[in-house]
């Protein structure tokens, strides 16, 4: 049976009850999602630690306990244990002066990055911008479909699934002993440092962060230069 903490690869595609797609990494369903843009769609399944806040925790709730096997389940989930209901609080008036400084005309349906929070435009009139800072879905009943491919037991694996999540990217690594050594930009080297404790409870590996190699050939080079 699967349990907290067990690493596993799964493809899913969310909906909302009833309605459309909106979110999903099966290249089928997200060229629904994004139907007319001309850029190419692509996919790849989703490894991630159970228990861990990696994914929606009412799915991690749901696959704890069920067999370390393949199947598929369909996940119906309420707006409380998916995204919350809406929040009136998180409708806002904003000044449309801060859209203009910024080159942005904030028609209604404009969707945009304010301060790392997603906004939607909902109405502009005297100045003032409407934005919905909600979750587009939030507030909504929704259905998951969550194909359980396999459990992950090798190590590099479930390495590689961790940083991705972290840092948004892949990174090169190495193991030795009991800890993994990271290769990252010098300015990065206190940013992954932050993450000791994460890979310490779900690994039990120590985490180093080591400076890449070709950042350090290039700063000798521009030292040399001068």
């Amino acid at each position: 049976m699967l349990q907290k903490k067990d690493f596993i690869e799964i493809e899913y595609t969310a909906r909302v009850k009833g309605g459309e797609i909106f979110d999903s990494n099966i290249k089928e369903d997200l060229e629904k999602l994004h139907h007319g843009h001309d850029h190419e769609i692509s996919a790849e399944p989703f490894v991630f630690c159970l228990g861990e806040g990696m994914f929606l925790p009412a799915i991690d709730n749901f696959l704890i306990g069920k067999p370390d096997a393949q199947a598929t389940y369909e996940i119906p989930l309420s707006p409380e244990n998916a995204f919350g209901k809406r929040n009136p609080d998180l409708i806002q008036r904003i000044p449309v002066k801060l859209f203009r400084e910024q080159s942005l005309n904030p028609v209604p349906g404009f969707i945009f990055n304010f301060d790392g929070r997603i906004g939607k435009v909902l109405a502009s009139s005297g100045g003032r911008v409407i934005v919905d800072f909600n979750n587009p879905v939030s507030g909504k009943e929704v259905v998951y479909t969550v194909k359980l491919i396999r459990k992950i037991d090798d190590l590099n694996e479930k390495i590689k699934a961790l940083i991705r999540f972290l840092f948004q990217r892949d990174l090169k690594f190495e193991t030795r002993d009991k800890a993994v050594i990271i290769e990252v930009e010098k300015q990065m080297m206190g940013f992954v440092n932050l993450f000791k404790d994460k890979f310490k409870d779900i690994l039990d590996l120590e985490l180093e962060a080591r400076e890449m190699e070709s950042a350090k050939s290039e700063e000798n080079a521009g030292k040399v230069n001068d």
